[in-house]
């Protein structure tokens, strides 16, 4: 059963934190892009994450449903099924929800996993991304607060974010933020641990120390790691080791890799890697397209040959391009070859 139970999923994170790696966390549109990450987990030889944002969720629903909800859960069954054929743990997640849909996408996903609870079937998402991170502290944590209840009740994970990840992706534009909003405070820290330790349960924090949403050229992307290290460390003296936060890192694709490896040492045991599985999954079919144009369409008399331009003769191979990048990922994040799956 390699898909997570609840206490396998901390199981995880706790092994990622004591051996100083983390798990890449796979944004995904389909059960094509889903197949890949699959693929790649287990080539690596490492546990994983699978997540779907808000718009991944409408897209996999189609044109005509377009219901973020709908399509989320259609990608997550389809993993619980195909992940029995694999010999590495999965979780499942949703990326960043902002407070507007809340309602409309968080909540309905937590309650078909109560529901399905109710019927002896597992959680349909092991943890979920609330990211209120546009509003105030007071006012995004009183927001959570609620979520960690609803998610505690249900041995599901929460994620946060403080500060705000810079850039554009999937219809969520910060690119206009001011710089100073790119960095998560240690009072920050401490706030979130503050509002969200008396409930009860797990919770990861999204902390923010200049990442940003999508791919850039070497050096338009200043991190700053340490301000994690100084987070942790205000946390930890005000409440003790156990308040020692699971980490998320956002906007790691293009980072240099000393920054991410920097980043495991203070905390990360996520990192969230989409635009660079896009690209390696559509350079892929951009390829196929480049060696058998000619073939492709119709043309005067001739008409085009239809191994080239059956879908799956370039599917197969965007999945399998993805797959390299995740397992790359694994590699990255020092998670290659550390499942904690023993059959």
């Amino acid at each position: 059963m390699p898909l997570v139970t609840p206490e396998i999923y901390v199981k995880m994170l706790e092994a990622a934190q004591k051996g100083n790696y983390a798990y890449p966390a796979i944004n995904v549109t389909s059960t094509e892009t889903a197949n890949a990450a699959l693929k790649g987990f287990a080539d690596a030889g490492s546990d994983g994450i699978i997540q779907l944002s808000t718009g991944a969720g409408e897209f996999a629903s189609g044109l005509h449903v377009k219901d973020m909800v709908q399509g989320s859960v259609t990608v997550a069954e389809h993993v619980h099924r195909m992940a029995d054929n694999y010999n590495v743990y999965i979780a499942l997640h949703t990326d960043h929800c902002q407070p507007k849909k809340v309602d409309t996408f968080l909540k309905p996903l937590i309650d078909e996993t109560a529901r399905r609870r109710s019927e002896g079937l597992p959680n349909l998402f092991h943890s979920h991304m609330y990211d209120g991170s546009e509003l105030p502290l007071n006012e995004n944590m009183a927001i959570a607060k609620e979520l960690m209840q609803l998610c505690k009740d249900n041995e599901i994970i929460l994620e946060v974010e403080t500060g705000v990840v810079g850039g554009e992706e999937d219809g969520m534009d910060h690119s206009d933020q001011p710089r100073e909003k790119l960095y998560t405070t240690p009072q920050d820290m401490v706030g979130v641990y503050e509002a969200l330790s008396p409930i009860g349960g797990k919770f990861m924090l999204a902390a923010t120390f200049g990442n940003v949403h999508g791919i850039y050229k070497p050096g338009n992307v200043v991190l700053k790691p340490k301000i994690l290290k100084e987070g942790q460390e205000a946390v930890v003296k005000k409440f003790g080791k156990e308040a020692y936060f699971y980490l998320v890192f956002h906007g790691g694709s293009g980072s240099e890799l000393a920054d991410i490896h920097e980043t495991l040492e203070y905390g990360v045991i996520k990192m969230n890697i989409d635009t660079d599985t896009q690209y390696h999954f559509t350079e892929a079919i951009v390829k196929h397209v480049d060696e058998n144009r000619k073939e492709l369409t119709h043309s005067g008399t001739d008409v085009a040959n239809k191994k080239k331009f059956d879908p799956r003769s370039y599917l197969k191979k965007a999945e399998e391009n993805m797959a390299k990048r995740v397992t790359q990922g694994c590699r990255d994040l020092k998670s290659a070859g550390k499942s904690i799956y023993k059959g």
